[in-house]
């Protein structure tokens, strides 16, 4: 008997739609705000609806979660808007780093979530970080970098240490390794002596700003120098005890 109910309350909500579809409640536009990467055929088939539609018959809920499924969408909000009218607003992710797994490069947001692993190219410019947690922990270090721009413009990878601190790879190969805690305040110094020393201009291996209050540098064979400033900066050639 359920079943004979069911089907009768589908018939009257079928006619009863179709009725308002009649008087001229039906989709015929849907608007869409707020696209930019979210491929459209795809986004298309996640709305799943279509022209002439009943709109009284399109749940706003459901297609709300359908289309939150996707990769490049973070938030999305779905109305109708009698009589005719399908409107769908969303709210892209924003790439913050591209992550490298296994030899393979993929575009992450800064909650950590996949993006694309296509057309990368156009992204190439971004910090690649490399590590298991990596993307969990980006958005923070990009943030604290940004605010050090110096240190950004010449920076191109990052690993993460044991999933507790990163080191940092500059475009020039040398290497700057990160303290786990006040992340912001060690940037800072290294900024600041950069801008007395050209310290990030160096030929070095490495830098290592771990230490509160000291800077060590590891040069390269033969390009070891003193090299005092206000933040009692060491350099230790290369053939001596590794950092």
């Amino acid at each position: 008997m359920s079943g004979a109910a069911d089907a009768v309350s589908r018939r009257i909500e079928n006619a009863y739609l179709g009725t308002t579809a009649g008087w001229g409640f039906a989709v015929r536009n849907i608007m869409v705000d707020g696209r930019h990467e979210t491929d459209v055929d795809t986004l298309k088939a996640m709305i799943a609806v279509d022209k002439g539609n009943p709109i009284l018959g399109v749940s706003p809920s459901d297609v709300q979660a359908r289309i939150e499924k996707l990769p490049w969408v973070k938030k999305a909000r779905v109305e109708r808007r009698l009589p005719d009218t399908l409107y769908v607003q969303i709210e892209e992710r924003k790439p913050v780093a591209l992550w490298q797994k296994q030899k393979r490069l993929v575009l992450i947001d800064g909650d950590g979530v996949v993006l694309t692993d296509r057309n990368l190219v156009r992204w190439k410019d971004l910090v690649i970080v490399v590590g298991d947690e990596a993307p969990m922990k980006a958005a923070e270090l990009m943030a604290m970098l940004k605010a050090e721009p110096t240190i950004l413009e010449r920076v191109e990878g990052a690993t993460l240490v044991s999933g507790r601190r990163w080191d940092l790879t500059l475009k020039s190969g040398a290497e700057v390794k990160l303290p786990e805690n006040d992340l912001g305040v060690a940037l800072r110094r290294l900024a600041m002596n950069h801008e007395e020393d050209s310290i990030l201009d160096r030929d070095v291996l490495s830098i290592d700003v771990r230490e509160e209050g000291r800077i060590t540098l590891r040069a390269k064979p033969g390009a070891a120098q003193d090299f005092n400033t206000n933040l009692n900066a060491h350099i230790t050639p290369a053939a001596g005890k590794p950092i």
